[in-house]
């Protein structure tokens, strides 16, 4: 009700109490005094009655029980002030109390065998005093009192409703508690003790700790407190985030064929694939250094042939690493033994695109206009999908992720049409045909495949070259992006955050557009040589160009953080949340060699590219973060240490000329 109603039915019922209060005085006030014997009459009806208010006393007293009286358990209305405090206290004091001793369900029982001993207590109390009182008929009970009792008794019948964590069982107040966030559950757990056993579940904290991400292949039992790993792994985060912006960390040169010239790279997890031109492929395991299962031996027909055919593209996952060499033969390892190659074939043709599921076993390959897919069956064994012939040769082949190994589905470019293979269908379903507008680059994600398209003649009045995004399901254009006069060399659609899709161009521009608006959101002026490779996630994208330059960028600003330079372009660019590897490949594969003649087949090391992998989360403090360029000293004689130092010579002499 309203403050003013509350205070109106106040006062009403004060007047009340005080109108029966006055009613109660004119019926004891004893008579005017006639005569001596109604003044000692008088006299002796008041110490009858203070005396019979002693035996009540005594008749509920806890220390002396009578028949009928109140034992050590019931409470009396004229008892002591102490035992009633004790003994006779509201109903809700008793139920916050077991609250804060942490009872749930079995609080109920105790609840109900409260409620019955009270109105037992009631009963047998108001039975007594109305049997002591009906021998004086001139005391009246006072009614302002039975208005008291039985407002205290409404009160306590409101308080005995039950909790939230009494009424409800464990697990279902846990299915309540699982759709809060970390901050509700903090403010639930002050609560009380029932509340907070519930707040610090291990089960919730778990689940909160799955879903942003952290320890994904975990079980409950992993942790002995969730709530603290995830504590440690948001701190972890926010350093992580920190070391990506003000580049902190240590950076890694991974060589294995020092004269020999760096030819494709793939990454994916931890695991780092780079294929040379004298026909090795290595692997390396960035959380294991040592695993044996970085060497990979080749098949014996590209072993024996002299010269050995080069490794011209590879590609890797987390379960298996494939290589395409230069007289069409592929190879597929397993990441975890390496050694012999576990399935192998031979293409009548050059491979001209090498492509690996990034989720399931699956393999595809074009050489020429002709394209396979292979994949392994439950007992691990490799067999053909699928052989399809399109009519102009294959340059781009991607496998669209999300699906499973049952049913997977490839896009690829050739020429103006872009087609959708799938195995359970006869023929690839064109996507994408446009008569004098080749494709040039090409990215699928589960759900959609994006592709640039090059346009000439009077088609560059039109708005130039666009990019083109299609559902796979419907096989219907969704939306066209883009305006640029250059050509649109590589797309992120698959890593790139939802409804984004982030480009790179050869007019020296990186942008990013919204799918669902279909405009631009951010425009970076990125490489003078035109943009080569880009990746990107929620805040932060990483391009590279044909400068060789590698350009770190944060999305929502629009600002370079920071940048490395290398000497060839860079054709690969892989990172999640803590670490970074780069790849420079040259163009040139066949270089000449570092002395005058001709028959040198040591490529110098200006000639072979390099790959750099970034480690994030390791302490600035270590000597790894620095490149070995830069801990070169001026005593060492080795010319291609390049020697630099960070203090000069001149800076030496002039402080020990100054100590002098």
């Amino acid at each position: 009700m309203a403050e003013d109603e509350l205070a109106a039915f106040r006062n009403s019922w004060k007047q009340e109490l005080t109108s029966k209060k006055e009613e109660q005085r004119l019926v004891f006030a004893p008579s005017p005094p006639c005569d001596v014997p109604c003044q000692s009459s008088q006299r002796d009806l008041k110490n009858r009655y203070f005396e019979d208010i002693k035996n009540i006393n005594k008749a509920c007293s806890p220390s002396k029980p009578e028949e009928g009286g109140c034992t050590e358990d019931e409470g009396c209305i004229g008892g002591g002030k102490a035992a009633a405090e004790s003994e006779d206290q509201p109903k809700y004091v008793f139920i916050a109390s077991s609250l804060l001793d942490g009872r749930t369900s079995p609080l109920l029982g105790r609840i109900q065998e409260e409620r019955t001993r009270r109105k037992r207590q009631y009963q047998n109390t108001t039975n007594v005093c109305s049997a002591s009182l009906q021998q004086q008929p001139q005391r009246k009970v006072k009614k302002d009192e039975e208005l008291l009792d039985q407002l205290i008794q409404d009160l306590n019948e409101v308080n005995d409703i039950p909790f939230f964590d009494i009424e409800l069982p464990y697990e279902l107040a846990l299915k309540i508690f699982q759709y809060l966030n970390c901050t509700e559950l903090g403010r639930c757990a002050q609560v009380s003790r029932a509340w907070r056993v519930l707040a610090e579940d291990g089960v919730l904290w778990f689940k909160m700790c799955t879903r942003e991400g952290y320890h994904q292949d975990a079980s409950v039992s992993d942790s002995p407190c969730w709530k603290s790993t995830l504590r440690d792994c948001r701190n972890s985060a926010k350093t992580v985030c920190s070391n990506w912006k003000n580049r902190v960390g240590s950076i890694t040169q991974l060589q294995f064929e020092l004269g020999k010239v760096l030819c494709d790279v793939s990454s994916c997890d931890n695991f780092v694939l780079a294929g040379y031109t004298s026909g090795d492929v290595r692997l390396w395991d960035t959380l294991h250094w040592d695993s044996a299962a970085s060497y990979l031996k080749t098949n014996c027909l590209s072993a024996n042939s002299d010269p050995r055919p080069y490794a011209s593209h590879v590609q890797v996952n987390s379960t298996v690493a494939a290589a395409a060499y230069g007289d069409g033969c592929v190879d597929l390892w397993s990441t975890e033994t390496g050694g012999e190659p576990i399935h192998h074939y031979q293409s009548p043709g050059g491979i001209q695109a090498l492509a690996l599921s990034p989720d399931s076993p699956v393999l595809g390959s074009a050489a020429g206009p002709d394209i396979r897919l292979d994949c392994a069956d439950d007992r691990g064994y490799w067999r053909t999908l699928c052989h399809a012939r399109l009519p102009k040769t294959v340059e781009s082949l991607v496998l669209v992720p999300g699906r499973r190994q049952q049913c997977p589905l490839a896009a690829l470019a050739a020429g103006e049409a872009v087609y959708l293979l799938d195995p359970r269908q006869e023929e690839p379903q064109m996507l994408h045909s446009v008569y004098g507008h080749p494709v040039t680059c090409l990215d699928a994600s589960d759900s959609h495949v994006a592709l640039g398209v090059k346009r000439t003649g009077w088609a560059m009045h039109d708005g130039g070259n666009k990019i083109h995004v299609y559902s796979i399901e419907t096989g219907k254009p969704v939306v066209c992006v883009g305006n640029s006069v250059g050509d649109f060399t590589c797309i992120d659609l698959r890593d790139g955050p939802p409804h984004l899709l982030v480009c790179g161009n050869k007019d020296r521009r990186v942008r990013v557009f919204d799918l669902r608006a279909g405009s631009s959101v951010v425009s970076l002026y990125a490489h003078h040589l035109g943009v080569t490779f880009v990746r990107a996630d929620d805040w932060k994208i990483v391009s590279g160009g044909g400068e060789g330059l590698v350009c770190v960028w944060e999305m929502r600003m629009g600002a370079k953080l920071w940048e490395m330079h290398n000497r060839h372009p860079v054709r690969h660019v892989h990172f999640n949340t803590s670490t970074l590897v780069t790849a420079n490949i040259p163009d040139d594969k066949s270089p000449r060699g570092a002395c005058i003649t001709d028959d040198d087949l040591t490529a110098h090391r200006r000639h072979r590219g390099v790959i750099c992998h970034y480690d994030f989360s390791e302490d600035a403090l270590s000597q790894d973060h620095i490149l070995p360029i830069c801990r070169s000293d001026y005593i060492e004689s080795h010319g291609y240490n390049y020697n630099i130092s960070l203090a000069v010579p001149y800076d030496r002499l002039s402080g020990s000329h100054a100590s002098h």
